[in-house]
């Protein structure tokens, strides 16, 4: 980056994901964290002095009219993307927003054209995207490791405590928003826009979906299935399988133990990366954009094609039957 040039972020809340994306940004090279916003001034006040934070905003608006920062992350509820994530854009802030931006595909191409509009930067925070390990894998499938690909298979899981904001409805929550668009997001790097899905649910909290199947149909008859869970054991995997052997990652989505075993011909081989904070490279990745020193990993044709493919799952599973997941579907 540019020597001695930073970003100023602002954070719009004090969810408990920030403590993740502060530890990164503090150790991110051309950006510094200078506000945060919470409707609760003294639990604002409390985040702002435990993170070292400089100053703090009683109100979201005020954050965003705060001339001194040039961008906000949005780590707010699912059902709160989107419209905070617009109103930041008008504000003439770039915007890194929590995943998934939406479950609705208008609703993201609304924002990424508010974004177009206002010339500034959009991206969904999908950390692992920016993780070596990430990086690797996709190299390692371009590059044949598996031989021709044929099956994706994903898990991410937990079990939610009662009162957990992703167990209400009208937040948006459900457990393919949460974890299960990691296992979508993953199958989509490496195979590309699925074609038609399926997808069962069972509901629990005030009507989310506490458990999610799914299956995935791509071209050259590329298959992926998944499953994630607010109501399950700890569970992420993923799982690439070729005709001539198979990659596995134990943790794809946190990346915290990077390591892939490539499983061929009777014998299986152990792919190391570095250990990196996917925060901090998310960050900076979104920093460098702003200063147009880089292009965002994640931009405008990912954010809509991971909309459409939770769009008709969720379609898939509340109909009964496949669900086809392509344009103007």
């Amino acid at each position: 980056m540019s020597p001695g040039v930073a970003v100023k972020w602002g954070i719009l809340s004090t969810a408990k994901i920030n403590r993740l994306f502060l530890a990164g940004a503090r150790e991110a090279d051309g950006l510094e964290i200078v506000a945060v916003a919470s409707r609760d001034r003294e639990r604002g006040e409390q985040f702002a002095r435990e993170h070292g934070i400089e100053r703090t905003h009683d109100s979201y608006e005020a954050l965003l009219a705060d001339p001194e920062i040039d961008a906000v992350y949005i780590p707010l509820p699912n059902a709160l993307h989107i419209p905070w994530t617009v109103r930041a854009l008008e504000a003439g802030k770039h915007v890194l927003c929590e995943k998934p931006l939406s479950r609705h595909v208008a609703d993201v191409e609304h924002a990424f054209e508010v974004a177009e509009r206002e010339q500034r930067v959009l991206m969904e925070a999908f950390m692992y995207r920016h993780n070596p390990q990430t990086q690797r894998l996709s190299q390692l499938v371009a590059e044949g490791a598996v031989g021709n690909l044929r099956l994706i298979r994903a898990a991410f899981s937990f079990n939610a405590g009662p009162g957990d904001i992703r167990l209400r409805r009208e937040l948006d929550g459900g457990a393919l928003m949460d974890v299960g668009c990691y296992c979508v997001s993953g199958a989509r790097l490496l195979a590309g826009e699925p074609e038609r899905v399926t997808g069962l649910q069972v509901r629990g909290g005030d009507g989310v979906d506490v458990a999610f199947a799914g299956a995935m149909s791509f071209r050259d008859g590329i298959l992926a299935h998944f499953d994630a869970g607010l109501s399950l054991a700890d569970r992420d995997e993923l799982e690439v399988v070729g005709d001539e052997g198979t990659l596995f990652l134990d943790d794809p989505w946190h990346c915290r133990r990077p390591l892939i075993e490539l499983r061929r011909f009777g014998r299986t081989g152990r792919i190391e990366t570095p250990l990196a904070d996917s925060y901090r490279l998310e960050a900076e990745n979104m920093s460098a954009a702003i200063l147009g020193e880089a292009d965002p990993l994640l931009g405008r044709a990912d954010a809509i094609g991971q909309a459409r493919a939770i769009e008709a799952l969720y379609h898939a599973a509340e109909g009964g039957e496949p669900a086809s997941a392509t344009e103007g579907a």
